[in-house]
């Protein structure tokens, strides 16, 4: 997988807010309606923030970390900045549904560190956080999106949003994916993948920090009671080892970031530290390249 540093001339992202209290969104939190509105009838995803011009052919479709918002419908301005650097810089229009439906996860229960937490933590990964309804509702407001004449769709992924999306991955309907501190990956993973693949860890991804994380595979939930590797060294290993034999492999992008905590990048990203705000802008330059190259 390529880690090459990108061309400067190519992604040179806008500047970067650091105040992210004071950060003005370039979009704006609209409507949202399934394509299979029958499907969805019971508990559609109602609302979705959007920036970046449309018409230019190209769509990338965020999925956020669990903590997904800070106010009601309104996310945190470390994700949605970010969504605004990619637009801009990929030239292309970025949806971040509210997959979450205005319940997620309390930032401030995390780590765990109590059993009520732990227990709050499984049921959230049961019920909001559950793989397969998220993957099937990412790929319903893809499918809405090439309906209206989009021919070229990415996703990208924050921790348990980097698994949704390197899962969907593999269903062909997406010209590339991208997970930033992604959690809960498999070798499997990458057997199954069919377009370019982003990866951007930080150290974290290979330490042993989530406690009773709930895994959810094959319609199963899987729990792991004691403390686990949100990506462990030998599944990371195996899963690259794979992708870079696929056929688009020159196109897929892989950087560690280890000076870097998991989630540095979305929720929980502190831009007033100079070493995360230097890294932050790195790595969305590193996203905007990827995706420029995977969907040009």
């Amino acid at each position: 997988m390529s880690s090459d540093a990108p061309s400067h001339a190519c992604c040179t992202i806008p500047p970067v807010v650091s105040d992210t209290e004071s950060y003005k969104p370039k979009g704006s939190y609209i409507s949202l309606k399934h394509t299979d509105k029958e499907k969805f009838a019971k508990d559609p995803i109602t609302r979705a923030y959007v920036t970046g011009p449309t018409g230019t052919g190209k769509t990338i479709i965020v999925v956020f970390d669990i903590f997904g918002q800070v106010l009601r419908f309104h996310y945190f301005n470390q994700t949605v900045q970010g969504a605004d650097l990619i637009a801009e810089t990929v030239g292309a229009k970025v949806i971040m549904p509210d997959f979450f439906r205005d319940k997620p996860m309390d930032i401030k229960l995390y780590p765990p560190t109590t059993d009520d937490a732990k227990q709050k933590i499984q049921t959230f990964f049961q019920v909001q956080g559950h793989f397969e309804n998220r993957i099937s509702e990412l790929l319903d407001i893809a499918k809405g999106e090439k309906n209206n004449g989009v021919e070229k769709i990415g996703a990208l992924g924050y921790c348990w949003g980097g698994k949704v999306t390197v899962l969907a991955n593999a269903s062909g309907e997406f010209a590339a994916t991208a997970s930033v501190h992604p959690a809960m990956w498999a070798k499997a993973d990458a057997e199954n993948i069919k377009a370019p693949v982003g990866i951007f860890p930080s150290q974290d991804e290979n330490l042993e920090e989530v406690s009773s994380l709930v895994m959810l595979y094959e319609g199963n939930v899987r729990s792991y009671l004691t403390s686990v590797t949100t990506f462990c060294d030998t599944q990371f290993n195996a899963f690259n080892e794979i992708a870079s034999k696929k056929p688009f492999a020159s196109k897929n992008r892989y950087k560690v970031y280890d000076t870097m905590f998991h989630g540095w990048a979305a929720a929980r990203g502190d831009l007033s530290d100079p070493e995360n705000l230097k890294q932050y802008k790195d790595v969305y330059t590193e996203v905007s390249h990827f995706f420029k190259n995977a969907l040009a």
